[in-house]
């Protein structure tokens, strides 16, 4: 195969219609695209035939630079990144590339000249909703910055039919709507159907004798479906590359049974296709149910086998033998989805490649690098024995022997420590047998990472300690980073635009070293004003938008208080709700109260089979409706719950919030990236010493960090004590005022007991520690309170928030990553 060369296509003019960049270009393009893509004339032209055409014109000028990654990927001098994940909550497209592409202004004047609002075709593109949080967002970032930095980059995922569900909520709760994310195709897309893969389940395997007389393993599966290839370019910040996306959606080897069809049985005639494109139908299905499990991890096994068959083939196009592998692809698994890719490339070097084993598996150790990304025990995973054997024989039999070999050194590490052994083993022989997927990537890895310095500390003192006993030189951290050009050019243009007035604008791209520069303004009070005039606006543009989703009237004249994240216990927006209370209830006390003003905007989706955090949903919004519509409060208390937080809601959200709440307990929580979001966008942060928050209080300053709540260790040590919430309950009035209240059903009157088993999960378990920290979070609100009544000060502060926060880049992080773990180059 022959891989194409730069010097095989022409050069792009300015005003070439294909390539070229002026608003003459733009516009010639995108009329071309009506004719010749849509079919359509202009006159008859939908919204949606103009935002397609303006795709198809933006994604033509990402394609000169395709060609630049061609040239890295085959050259057999360049490493190249195979960033394996799960999810890639990448957000829209279309305004990240125009920013990235050095378009934006000459694309709204070429869409001007044709009568249309840029806005309004931003508007219309459906976000991609392939991840559920996080983790996906993070990889859409380092996807974003990979490319930025010159890397050539290989994200691998899967192309859900159906994304993370449309939230919906009625009567205060949350309804899960299907996310249709294709119904209306995807122009940034590119089929590849040429790179397909096969990939096997369930089956049997058996011994035979190959032509030279070794014996040897054959996997003989009961189902074969195929992986269809579809790439999309993400473009570097002002440079002529991209990385590529490469997303797995499973078809059917044969799609149509002509025997069964001929014989009159229609339904299994596609029976075939209906199965196998089942796999990369939704994102995450509910994996309580067996059914749920075995689709799970169908999914993770379909993405990783087609990943690596794809590498290998790739590799073995730059004319290198497969013993090298490890020299062209660094491996990174984000987190345990993709674990399975460590027997994965086992079996395919072994059993498909003919390798050695010993040899095979020093390649497998150099090629993998793993990422951590939890704490939570429950959310480590496993997988029962008989359960995995059942979809993945061949891989049972390949972590069996995996693991007789670690544990074998194991031993020569610690002879007689048979509890050592019994730990770290990949089998879980306790209870029922299961995989521990943490562990096999953690065998296998030759570089373990958490992604904040206090996580990758917790990391090697709890849930991977004895791996860290004997493999100390494996563990490295680097904290977690966001991209400043989604994150603050496209979703902040007006503080984009005063930043760029003040300090130039290399800061979007060396954002560690320039962003500082404007350290210095916050003492200049023409500059604090028009940092007020910014966020007062973006403010509006909020209250505007919040008033629309939800018919809710906000004041953008009082304190933006925010918390949008994932629903869940350990992230605490109860504790958030019985602040809300506490402070309703001093206004019902004292009507005539002076408090500073506030609107709660809270947002997020709940797991659909979570069901406290759906009771928390429902906690907020019938709170939020009692107090807005209490005449006495009115003007003084807001709540408002913004229905469907997702990438594109973000960017609305996070530059108009003033206050960031990143309350987790202390100790569950690995990084956070909405606390980066936040802080580069202005807004002050109310946290506790919990993932990244420990980093961004040592880079803001501990005087510009409202900080409150226990410690990692003053938890162990309250529950090595016997913690007892109950008797925070009784001896503080004010927050027994407050669940009191809660327990009458004054916020429920329709059902009284409505809240019982949250309110009682609290007073008698209170796993999160919530009653341990009431006190010292409602004495941060009121510092808080005072501090936004001096606007100079807060103003302050919140411009050396942004000053300070260059570590937080995720061109940072992948800095760190081609450094320390991957030992690659970074470079055009």
């Amino acid at each position: 195969m022959k891989l194409e060369a730069k010097e095989d296509f022409p050069p792009a003019t300015e005003n070439d219609a294909r390539s070229g960049n002026s608003v003459a270009a733009i516009r010639k393009s995108i009329l071309d695209h009506i004719h010749f893509s849509q079919a359509r004339l202009p006159v008859m032209a939908t919204c949606n035939d103009w935002y397609v055409a303006l795709a198809y014109t933006v994604r033509d000028r990402m394609f000169g630079h395709w060609m630049n990654v061609v040239q890295a990927i085959a050259d057999p001098q360049r490493k190249i990144v195979g960033y394996l994940s799960a999810e890639f909550l990448m957000g829209p497209h279309l305004g990240n590339a125009l920013i990235n592409l050095g378009i934006h202004d000459n694309t709204r004047a070429a869409v001007a000249q044709l009568g249309l609002n840029l806005d309004d075709l931003l508007a219309q593109e459906e976000e991609p909703g392939l991840g559920n949080g996080g983790l996906g967002r993070l990889a859409a970032c380092y996807m974003d910055s990979l490319a930025t930095l010159g890397v050539p980059a290989l994200g691998y995922g899967i192309r859900y039919e159906f994304g993370i569900f449309s939230q919906e909520i009625r009567d205060g709760r949350q309804v899960e709507k299907t996310d249709k994310w294709l119904r209306l195709g995807n122009p940034w897309e590119i089929h590849r159907p040429e790179l397909s893969c096969t990939v096997n389940f369930g089956g049997r395997t058996e011994w035979f004798h190959d032509e030279r007389g070794r014996l040897r393993i054959r996997w003989i599966p009961n189902r074969v479906i195929k992986g269809v290839p579809y790439d999309t370019p993400i473009p570097a910040f002002r440079k002529d590359f991209i990385g590529i996306l490469r997303l797995w959606k499973s078809e059917a080897v044969e799609s149509f049974d002509f025997q069964a069809f001929n014989v009159g049985d229609y339904y299994k005639a596609v029976d075939e296709k209906v199965v196998s494109e089942t796999v990369s139908k939704v994102l995450y299905p509910n994996d309580e149910p067996e059914i749920g499990k075995t689709l799970r991890l169908a999914q993770q096994y379909f993405f990783v086998s087609c990943a690596l068959q794809d590498m290998i083939r790739v590799h073995l196009i730059r004319g290198k033998a497969l013993d090298t592998f490890h020299e062209s692809f660094a491996v990174q698994l984000n987190d345990t989805h993709p674990a399975i890719a460590v027997a994965e490339l086992m079996r395919l070097l072994v059993d498909e490649h003919d390798m050695d084993w010993c040899e095979a598996w020093t390649i497998t150790r150099n090629v993998f690098s793993y990422t951590n990304h939890t704490l939570l025990s429950e959310a480590l995973e496993k997988w029962p024995l008989p359960f995995f054997g059942h979809l993945l024989p061949r891989h049972l039999e390949i972590i069996y022997e995996i693991n007789h070999r670690f544990l074998e050194e194991v031993r020569r590490h610690a002879p007689g420590d048979d509890g050592l052994a019994s730990r770290l083993s990949i089998i879980d022989e306790g209870g029922q047998k299961s995989i521990r997927m943490a562990h096999l990537a953690s065998v296998a890895g030759h570089r373990i990472n958490g992604v904040a310095e206090l996580h990758t500390k917790l990391l090697s003192r709890t849930v991977l300690r004895d791996f860290h006993a004997i493999y100390p030189d494996r563990f490295v951290n680097v904290t977690n980073g966001v991209t400043p050009r989604r994150w603050m050019v496209l979703s902040n243009p007006k503080l984009a635009g005063l930043l760029e007035s003040a300090i130039g604008d290399r800061w979007i791209c060396r954002f560690e070293e320039e962003i500082e520069k404007i350290a210095p303004l916050a003492d200049d009070p023409a500059f604090r004003n028009h940092w007020r005039e910014v966020k007062r606006g973006n403010k509006a543009d909020l209250a505007g938008l919040i008033h629309e989703r939800t018919g809710n009237t906000v004041d953008p004249d009082t304190l933006f208080d925010v918390q949008v994240k994932r629903i869940h216990e350990y992230k605490r927006q109860h504790l958030n709700v019985l602040h809300i209370v506490t402070l309703y209830n001093r206004i019902r006390r004292n009507p005539n109260l002076d408090i500073t003003p506030r609107t709660f905007i809270f947002g997020g989706k709940a797991a659909p089979g979570y069901a406290m955090a759906k009771l928390i949903i429902k906690l907020i919004n019938d709170v939020g409706a009692v107090v807005n519509r209490d005449p006495d409060v009115a003007g003084r208390l807001k709540v408002v719950f913004f229905p469907n937080f997702n990438v594109k809601n973000g960017q609305m959200i996070y530059p108009a919030a003033e206050l960031s709440e990143q309350i987790s307990t202390a100790g569950k929580e690995a990084s956070g990236t909405g606390n980066m979001k936040f802080s580069m966008n202005g807004a002050l942060t109310i946290g506790t010493l919990d993932g990244a928050n420990v980093e961004i209080r040592e880079a803001v300053g501990p005087e510009n960090f409202f900080l409150f709540g226990l410690t990692v260790d003053q938890v162990n040590d309250l529950w090595g004590r016997g913690y007892n919430p109950r008797r925070y309950y009784e001896e503080n009035a004010q927050l027994r005022e407050a669940v009191d209240l809660l327990y009458s059903g004054h916020f429920s009157p329709d059902h009284q007991a409505r809240f019982v088993p949250l309110l009682d999960t609290l007073l008698n378990h209170d796993p999160y520690m919530l009653l341990a920290d009431y006190q010292a979070y409602i004495d941060c609100q009121d510092q808080i309170a005072a501090a936004y009544r001096d606007q100079e000060h807060w103003t302050r502060i919140s411009i050396l928030n942004v000053a300070r926060m260059g570590r937080f880049s995720s061109d940072r992080s992948i800095r760190e990553y081609c450094k320390d773990i991957w030992r690659i180059r970074q470079g055009v």
